[in-house]
């Protein structure tokens, strides 16, 4: 870790260890033994070093699984053909004519080209 060993520790820094015991544990790296063992360490672990020698011989924890790229990006045109229809909606009670409804078939015609010339 960045931090100096000889800093010391609280509360905190203790549960977190322990919730990284309890994934070691639970990933079969530990023996029963060998966890209550390291438990009972880090519940008396005054500094980072002691904490630092009881994860010595574990690997490093997983990673943050990534965010689907779903949420990393916006699909626009998904939002566009959903708003079609209350757009086309209000215009034919603004306007008094039922060719705005022609409007969503359109709208997604052209959606799907601009697909297809994208793929």
């Amino acid at each position: 870790m960045a931090e100096a060993p000889e800093v010391r520790v609280g509360t905190a820094e203790r549960e977190r260890a322990l919730k990284e015991l309890s994934a070691h544990f639970s990933a079969g790296r530990l023996s029963v033994a060998e966890f209550d063992e390291r438990s009972a360490a880090v519940a008396t672990a005054t500094t980072r070093g002691d904490l630092d020698k009881l994860f010595a011989d574990l690997p490093d924890p997983d990673p943050e699984p990534e965010p689907p790229a779903s949420r990393r990006s916006y699909d626009w045109r998904a939002a566009l053909l959903a708003l079609t229809p209350i757009v086309a909606l209000v215009f034919f009670f603004v306007f008094h004519t039922w060719l705005w409804f022609l409007l969503i078939p359109a709208v997604g015609a052209l959606l799907s080209v601009g697909q297809f010339k994208k793929g």
